[in-house]
């Protein structure tokens, strides 16, 4: 069986909660709906932008549930279980395969220590235990000082494990990847604003945060490439980075904040960012309104 799983258009989903830090189940349905409608392949969620290492394991399994009952089917779910706690992240495993899922994926043990080569084989070989779905490892700069490509070569020798997220932004190091396994191997672009770099590189796909956003350009973007219209792809992947360039710019800390005001806007509850983030002010919301109209933004 090929080891390339997933495909096309995934955006990272946001994680929308009330007050009370319960998922709001129609935000999640409303959000979902919206992406299908808009063409994306599948979903990433409580991820990064999912600000699944800053909410409990209770707020994920119930984000986890959510995104599958919502999208019932009709795209692919892929459910980050990447925690501080590796004991969590074996959990959150079995929670999101029993809960029907369609892949796992997770970043490296731990961001804040310096795990060895085998110590890395070893996380990612009992994830693999933990359940019988397609997991994509992280290839990031929390890796650093890990050859990913001879980390995958060895990885792969697992049945489950398909390929790597690759979020480093160096195309040179992702077409690298992609030769692991003579090209059997699934390598999904992180940056958003370079997925055309990806798929030129030889990405399946993209996951980003700011898909959620705009999907149908991205969706554009992805369909452009494989139709060889380079240039239309070009085109869009330019309006893509104004639109992004203007989120960031409001961004105090994280895209989070912005990423929820903009869905907000749009008519979407997706509550506030996890503490210790601040919500948009009325006056903040304005500028923010005014320059992604001035960035050629589609509402």
């Amino acid at each position: 069986m090929s080891k390339i799983q997933f495909t096309g258009i995934m955006p990272a989903m946001l994680t929308p909660l009330d007050a009370n830090g319960k998922v709001i189940k129609s935000a999640v349905r409303e959000m979902a709906d919206y992406m299908i409608a808009a063409g994306v392949d599948g979903f990433y969620a409580v991820g990064g932008t999912g600000e699944g290492v800053l909410i409990d394991l209770t707020q994920r399994k119930a984000m986890a549930e959510a995104v599958i009952e919502a999208v019932g089917g009709r795209a692919k779910v892929i459910i980050h279980t990447g925690s501080i706690n590796s004991l969590e992240v074996m959990e959150l495993t079995r929670f999101a395969t029993a809960a029907g899922a369609d892949g796992i994926s997770s970043v490296p043990p731990s961001i804040y220590f310096k795990n060895s080569f085998d110590e890395v084989v070893r996380f990612y070989s009992d994830m693999a235990k933990n359940t019988h779905l397609p997991i994509l490892i992280y290839a990031n700069q929390t890796g650093a000082g890990i050859n990913m490509s001879k980390l995958l070569t060895e990885l792969l020798k697992i049945d489950n494990i398909c390929g790597a997220k690759d979020t480093r932004a160096d195309y040179y190091a992702m077409w690298q990847l992609k030769q692991v396994n003579n090209g059997d191997i699934n390598v999904i672009n992180g940056p958003d604003e370079s997925l055309l770099c990806g798929l030129c590189m030889g990405a399946d796909g993209g996951i980003g945060g700011t898909y959620s956003a705009m999907p149908e350009l991205f969706v554009a973007l992805y369909r452009a490439f494989k139709a060889s219209e380079l240039d239309k792809a070009r085109e869009l992947q330019c309006r893509i980075n104004r639109i992004i360039q203007t989120i960031l710019s409001f961004s105090e800390s994280s895209c989070i904040a912005p990423m929820k005001e903009l869905l907000k806007i749009k008519g979407i509850d997706t509550g506030a960012p996890t503490y210790p983030a601040v919500d948009f002010s009325a006056e903040r919301k304005k500028a923010f309104i005014d320059a992604l109209n001035k960035a050629g933004y589609n509402w």
